[in-house]
């Protein structure tokens, strides 16, 4: 380690394989050692020799580190101060301005016209899922976290089939839930505050549309997993140029690797 690359000449580095991170910080500047224990097992100390071990350091230092820290902390809360940390994160990272609407909020639309093929678009701004929506934002340039499809059944009967929805296990998975019970799940049980917005197929399409195939799809599809890996990894189409700053491919199979021994 040399020319501290902070004032407070303190180095903070990370230590990452995809079955433990560790951390260490160092002031001096001459050659360190870190030491692993033991390995947790055979397969680590077989990535370990065939990849080595992933090292980052954490270029804003031990002050810097905190103040990201602090940016990034409130976004989970389930609270005023975490809705208003992600609007002002949206803001700052992407210039996204969230506009409040003049009461009273009322929508002339009913249920009776949401059609098989039409497409609800949903934007979570606080707790756990609107911080995740928030950072998913962020690297992918939308304005949206989560979508959902409508589909009418042979009797006109109203569903919605989305992935993400959280079963009796808490599991999350795909999922095809009456329209009724879909809706009152968002007005009074989804508490990051989710803003919706339904676009309705344009006519031509529609007409086009295949009902049957849908259904078909989507009845297979239930009770799977929603693969959040896809989703994770579905922004990325180049080796290393898909990332905002200071991400970059390497912190980001690293963080992958670990959540995947973390929740497979």
């Amino acid at each position: 380690v040399s020319k501290a690359h902070s004032w407070t000449c303190m180095d903070l580095y990370v230590f990452a394989t995809p079955y433990r991170v560790t951390w260490d910080y160092y002031f001096l500047s001459r050659e360190h050692t870190v030491e692993f224990d033991e390995w947790e097992s055979e397969a680590e100390l077989g990535y370990v020799k065939n990849r080595g071990v992933s090292i980052f350091l954490l270029q804003a230092g031990m002050v810097g580190t905190l103040e990201a820290l602090w940016e990034v902390f409130p976004l989970f809360t389930n609270t005023q101060w975490g809705e208003n940390s992600n609007i002002a994160f949206l803001k700052k990272r992407m210039g996204a301005r969230f506009e409040e609407r003049p009461k009273p909020w009322v929508t002339n639309i009913t249920a009776d016209e949401i059609h098989s093929g039409d497409f609800l678009v949903l934007s979570k701004i606080r707790g756990r899922w609107g911080a995740f929506e928030t950072l998913e934002k962020w690297v992918t340039g939308s304005y949206a976290g989560h979508s959902a499809v409508c589909l009418r059944d042979s009797e006109g009967k109203l569903w919605v089939a989305e992935s993400g929805h959280e079963d009796e296990k808490g599991d999350d998975i795909i999922a095809i839930l009456p329209w009724e019970e879909w809706w009152e799940l968002e007005l009074t049980k989804d508490d990051s505050n989710p803003h919706i917005a339904l676009l309705p197929l344009h006519p031509d399409l529609r007409a086009k549309f295949n009902e049957t195939a849908a259904w078909e799809y989507a009845k297979s599809m239930a009770g799977m997993p929603y693969g959040y890996h896809n989703l994770i990894f579905s922004w990325i189409d180049t080796v290393s140029e898909n990332y905002p700053e200071p991400l970059d491919s390497h912190l980001v199979a690293s963080v992958m690797t670990v959540w995947t021994q973390m929740k497979p």
